[in-house]
C-alpha cells in the first residue's frame, strides 16, 4: 500500500513539473517589427522572373512581424535570430493541418519537419490564398499569422 501511495505521489509530481516547465513564461509580443521584401531574380527556362521574399525574424521573444500580408507566391524566409532553435508551422499544434496541402511530416507541407538552428533560415512558398496562422512547435506559445492575398 505505502508502496503504491509513492507511486501515485510521484507521478503527481513528475506531471505537474512537466506542466509547468512547459508552460513557461507567457511570451511577450515583439516590439520591433522586423519585415523586409528581398526582390531576386531567377532564370527560368531562359525568362528573367522576379520572385519576391519576406523576412520574418524569430527572436527571443517569439516572430516579428507576429502577422503579415503577403501576395499569393511570395516565399516567407523564417530567420532565426534567437539563442533557441525554432520550428515553424501551420496551425494547429501538435497536427499542422491548417494550411491545406499534404505531404510535409505531421500534416502540411507548411512545416520546417525539424528544429531550425540559431543563424539558420527556413522559408516556405505560400501559393494558396487565406489566412494562415502558424507557430513554433518547440514553442507552442509563440505563434503568428500570414495572411496570402
Amino acid at each position: 500500500m505505502n508502496k503504491t501511495l509513492i507511486i501515485v505521489l510521484v507521478l503527481v509530481v513528475v506531471v505537474l513539473g512537466g506542466y509547468f516547465l512547459l508552460k513557461g513564461e507567457e511570451a511577450q509580443a515583439p516590439t520591433e517589427e522586423t519585415s523586409e521584401t528581398i526582390t531576386t531574380e531567377e532564370e527560368n527556362a531562359g525568362t528573367p522572373a522576379l520572385t519576391e521574399e519576406t523576412v520574418i525574424v524569430y527572436t527571443d521573444s517569439g516572430y516579428s512581424p507576429d502577422s503579415l500580408t503577403i501576395k499569393v507566391g511570395t516565399t516567407v524566409l523564417f530567420k532565426n535570430d534567437s539563442s533557441l532553435s525554432m520550428w515553424p508551422a501551420s496551425a494547429m499544434h501538435p497536427t499542422h493541418a491548417v494550411y491545406p496541402t499534404t505531404g510535409g511530416c505531421l500534416g502540411s507541407t507548411f512545416d520546417a519537419c525539424k528544429g531550425v538552428l540559431p543563424g539558420e533560415s527556413w522559408s516556405f512558398k505560400f501559393d494558396i490564398a487565406g489566412s494562415w496562422k502558424y507557430h513554433d512547435h518547440l514553442h507552442p506559445n509563440l505563434f503568428g499569422a500570414i495572411v496570402v492575398e
